[in-house]
């Protein structure tokens, strides 16, 4: 696609341009999105044997949604650079983003330690739980089990890992002209492929998984998101809608999900190895495409009221499905494989996000204010 640039102006002043700290109320109900497409997945499984209810009318489509956690990358770096403000300190920052993440993930990680482990029997070691509570999990290939303490916490501990560089990378990105900021996104998501078609040759299947959970391989995501909200904060305007860009990725999921029947084996290995660079650039172009129509004035479904609270309970949504999940499986065990499933996928979701909503009020919300006054 093609870009259109505001009239040119001098290097300096280019520069000295940087995001606004507006209020994006359609970002917002985009993460809740996004948290349901990871939900989905989980609850349909990855094939048909997994999963707590399977339903053909969604599988295979929704194992699309285990690539959610890559938009939560791409939007977590463009929340961060658009909402920043230049000389706050790093401590400040860092204060901040602690008490965001930090008092909701310890308290979420008690039940899905019972649930998991006490209740369902999954082997554990301390040294694995220590490291998820602190969030370095993702460093180690050999965590016992593969995703300690609350299994989805995994990408908390990636999220930490931008949330460290974040203060000395926008100082630097701010020092870039755009064009330069964005050749070297482009960079990041080439090279990412580079290391996913890589892996999938030379590693063996679990050393494969952990090096895409590492956080420097997944670097280029939040990256794209910083420099995309940099250059849109100078001006740079991109011709997309997010209509059009919904068609497109649901194509494209259709023929992913099928590319080892429809496609030459060399064509499908490709294809594989590139789905998270294209699902960090389709997130990256349906972010700004949100952002660009909300500043222009043009409110769509994802501002509402409902949405925006759904989005605020997301975090909460994120890190208590996989729980629930697992419980709805030691209790009552799968169901049998069958379209009727969806609604019992939408039913457990309203208790989920009745839970999420519980999490947040009393929970998240008091903490980080409590926090805040603390710092």
């Amino acid at each position: 696609m093609t870009t259109a640039l505001v009239p040119r102006q001098s290097p300096l002043r280019q520069r000295a341009r940087v995001p606004r700290s507006d209020r994006l109320d359609s970002l917002t109900g985009l993460r809740f999105l996004a948290a349901f497409a990871v939900f989905t997945h989980h609850f349909t499984g990855a094939s048909a044997a997994g999963g707590v209810a399977h339903a053909p009318l969604l599988f295979p489509y929704s194992t699309m949604g285990v690539y959610g956690v890559g938009f939560f990358f791409v939007l977590s770096g463009f929340l961060l650079a658009w909402g920043h403000r230049s000389g706050t300190p790093a401590r400040v920052f860092y204060r901040r983003r602690a008490a965001r993440v930090l008092p909701l993930h310890l308290a979420a990680t008690l039940p899905c330690l019972w649930v998991f482990h006490v209740w369902g029997g999954v082997p554990w070691d301390l040294p694995s739980l220590l490291a998820s509570l602190v969030l370095v999990q993702t460093w180690f290939p050999g965590v016992v089990p593969m995703f300690p303490g609350n299994g989805v916490s995994w990408t908390l501990s990636v999220e930490a890992f931008f949330y460290l560089l974040f203060p000395l990378v926008i100082r630097g990105a701010y020092r870039l002209r755009t064009r330069t900021l964005l050749a070297l996104a482009a960079a990041g998501l080439v090279a990412m492929w580079g290391v996913n078609r890589w892996a999938s040759t030379h590693l063996s299947p679990f050393h494969a998984e952990w090096l895409m959970r590492h956080p420097l391989a997944r670097l280029p995501e939040f990256a794209l998101g910083l420099a995309l909200a940099v250059a849109v904060g100078r001006g740079l305007r991109v011709p997309v809608r997010p209509g059009p860009l919904a068609v497109v990725f649901a194509a494209y999921t259709v023929v992913y999900v099928h590319r080892d029947a429809w496609l030459p084996a060399g064509v499908a290995g490709q294809l594989d190895a590139s789905v998270r660079p294209f699902v960090a650039l389709f997130s990256v172009l349906v972010i700004v495409a949100c952002t660009q129509r909300e500043r222009d004035g043009r409110r769509g479904r994802l501002c509402a009221p409902f949405m925006v609270r759904l989005g605020t309970w997301s975090y909460a949504f994120y890190l208590l499905h996989q729980t629930v999940d697992r419980l709805i499986v030691e209790r009552w065990g799968r169901a049998v494989p069958g379209d009727r499933n969806v609604f019992t996928l939408i039913g457990v979701a309203t208790v989920v996000v009745a839970l999420s909503w519980a999490a947040y009020t009393y929970v998240e919300e008091p903490a980080r204010r409590r926090w805040a006054r603390a710092g």
